[in-house]
């Protein structure tokens, strides 16, 4: 069984971001990047099904500039066999990606396609859902758990009330939760082997997909700084400044 892992190179975590000076984006100028969490358990969960037996494929794709393929190697030494950079320079919205990642399910014929379930540079929460659409494969997003077995896939997925169970016939589509699992630490020995497995570069003219953006940034602005907390003297001080001041009852 082959499976494709798409990754996404955003602006680490742990680094607080800043608005640029004329307000066109985040300014990511000399910032850590690192593999977005969410695809980070998306390559950890494959990985695992691999060494279950059920997986015998894990190919690890990223689209965007050159420097995603620190991102791809990241993906290899977690434990992923070759990866495909889709190279571009142009600003890519969910849309496009979904097209891309379309014309290599075309050309590989992955029988399953894991990715986090959002971006947390964007949050579009947007690219599985295109891609099943576009696909036409049956999609679970939000997985909380994964099991492959008979040509299915039983997904255990996040819902508002609880969790939802549902099973899927493969080739399908499965976006991942943070309750599926904790991605694996990755050691210097599989960094190492990493730089030796393929990482094969295409562009989006190569695979016949036209990747110019549909949607314009207005303004992106930072959010307004909190104030300072008060004390009050009882709790009907506190019901006056909630219906009053903060108007929120």
């Amino acid at each position: 069984m082959k499976v494709i892992v798409p990754v996404k190179r955003v602006v680490d975590y742990n680094v607080k971001v800043r608005v640029k000076s004329d307000q066109s984006g985040v300014d990511i100028a000399n910032v850590k990047m690192s593999m977005n969490p969410f695809d980070e358990i998306a390559v950890e969960e494959a990985v695992r099904l691999k060494e279950k037996g059920v997986v015998t494929e894990i190919i690890a794709v990223s689209c965007g500039v050159a420097q995603c393929q620190e991102t791809l190697r990241t993906a290899m030494a977690i434990g992923a066999d070759r990866a495909i950079l889709v190279e571009t320079d142009a600003e890519l919205q969910p849309l496009a990606v979904a097209k891309l990642l379309k014309a290599l399910m075309d050309k590989e014929q992955p029988q399953l396609v894991i990715l986090g379930k959002q971006a947390i540079d964007d949050d579009a929460n947007q690219t599985g859902q295109m891609l099943a659409a576009l696909a036409q494969r049956p999609q679970a997003t939000f997985a909380s758990k994964v099991e492959l077995a008979d040509g299915h896939a039983t997904v255990t997925r996040e819902v508002d009330g609880g969790s939802q169970t549902v099973r899927l016939q493969l080739p399908a589509i499965v976006t991942t939760d943070l309750r599926l699992n904790e991605p694996r630490y990755v050691t210097l020995p599989n960094i190492m082997k990493a730089k030796k497995k393929p990482l094969d570069t295409v562009t989006p003219e190569s695979l016949g997909v036209d990747v110019a953006p549909r949607l314009t940034t207005v303004k992106v602005t930072e959010p307004p700084q909190r104030g300072a907390g008060i004390k009050v003297a009882d709790v009907a001080s506190l019901v006056d400044k909630l219906k009053n001041v903060a108007k929120v009852i």
